[in-house]
């Protein structure tokens, strides 16, 4: 496990040690503000050994960010104090934290708050393939979006964010205009990968002009969709690089490579998972995530929205990977919903400790 908690420098980033919490919605965040119990939750995590936390999803200020309830936001003044607190309590505890820069695009229904009878925004208003549902973006939507996650990132690094992470993932917005079967456009964020990247490039440029260079940004992508588990942005270790080179151009310090299962190789030929090619291929640090400490993945493959409950597994093939420097960093989700001392249980190696995950554990922020 040594290699598991060395400590890591990414740029002016310092992390205790390799494990990351990763994303994961918990709408309990009332009127949009991170509470009490929302500090409580994520200073348990850092004070169980997290080197790096990364919240829920937190929707920047526009008026079509949110699609669900109780999601918190990161923009008005109410929101920002409710970080600033989960920040406190992170730093307190020894822990680094950054925020989820979230958008849900033409996923979002009209009647959400807030947001009311907003309708979803998307690339092409669709948030199923060929099923337009909501607004199709202007450029002038474009423009505005962008600047609510800019803003957002200067508001983060302002409370004391170590760094921020830019959803880009899981069929929401950006990744609706990344993917060909949301994205039709015909327009200059349109047509080829390279052309509906540019939404994105433009959305990571604004970011890193607003909060320097010396502050991180952290990129999560997935070839996956809720939409469609199946679905590939990319089919080829040239394509994915082709895909990355303008990311990293545009300000990208760390990419987050979501896949359901991080031992599963990505391409035909290497044992190499997402996160795996992304170093190789960009050199830059990455962030494995999928399934780890469990033995199965969250959602059933017919993509009904029923979580799965799952045992705990052996972390050998894990650690394999972390010793061959695949990858950075491993990114812990619902292990760490179960476990909130998970880290520490697992540098000492007490893993007849670990509690299986219980999907009725979602329903409260213990």
């Amino acid at each position: 496990m040594e290699n598991l908690f060395n400590s890591l420098e990414l740029g002016p980033l310092t992390l205790n040690n390799r494990i990351v919490m990763a994303p994961m919605t918990r709408a309990f965040s009332p009127g949009n503000v991170p509470n009490d119990g929302v500090v409580d939750y994520y200073r348990r995590r850092a004070e169980g050994g997290v080197g790096l936390i990364i919240t829920e999803g937190t929707c920047v200020g526009h008026k079509a960010a949110s699609g669900y309830e109780n999601v918190p936001f990161i923009a008005g003044d109410d929101a920002l104090a409710g970080w600033k607190k989960v920040v406190d309590a992170v730093h307190q505890a020894g822990g680094k934290i950054a925020p989820q820069l979230w958008h849900v695009g033409a996923i979002r229904r009209p009647g959400v708050e807030p947001g009311g009878d907003v309708p979803g925004y998307g690339p092409s208003g669709m948030a199923m393939p060929g099923k337009v549902s909501g607004h199709v973006m202007t450029k002038q939507d474009i423009d505005d979006v962008i600047e609510a996650f800019a803003q957002a990132a200067a508001d983060a690094k302002a409370i004391g964010f170590d760094a921020i992470e830019i959803h880009g993932a899981h069929g929401y917005l950006i990744d609706q205009f990344f993917w060909d079967k949301t994205n039709v456009r015909d327009d200059e964020y349109g047509g080829d990968l390279a052309g509906r990247s540019r939404f994105a490039i433009e959305l990571i440029s604004a970011v890193r002009a607003r909060v320097g260079e010396d502050f991180p940004i952290i990129f999560r992508f997935s070839q996956w969709k809720q939409q469609d588990y199946s679905a590939r942005l990319v089919e080829t270790p040239e394509q994915l690089d082709a895909f990355l080179q303008p990311l990293v151009e545009a300000g990208v310090d760390i990419f987050h490579c979501s896949t359901r299962r991080f031992w599963e190789p990505e391409f035909e030929g290497s044992e190499l998972n997402l996160a795996g090619w992304v170093k190789k291929l960009t050199g830059k640090a990455t962030i494995t995530v999928g399934s780890v400490g469990l033995n199965a993945d969250f959602l059933p493959e017919d993509g009904t929205a029923n979580f799965k409950d799952a045992g705990t597994s052996d972390l050998s093939n894990l650690v394999e990977r972390i010793d061959r420097e695949e990858f950075d960093l491993v990114a812990v989700g619902r292990a760490l919903i179960s476990n909130p001392d998970w880290a520490n249980k697992v540098k000492a190696q007490q893993f007849d400790n670990l509690v299986a995950f219980d999907k009725k554990q979602l329903m409260s922020l213990d």
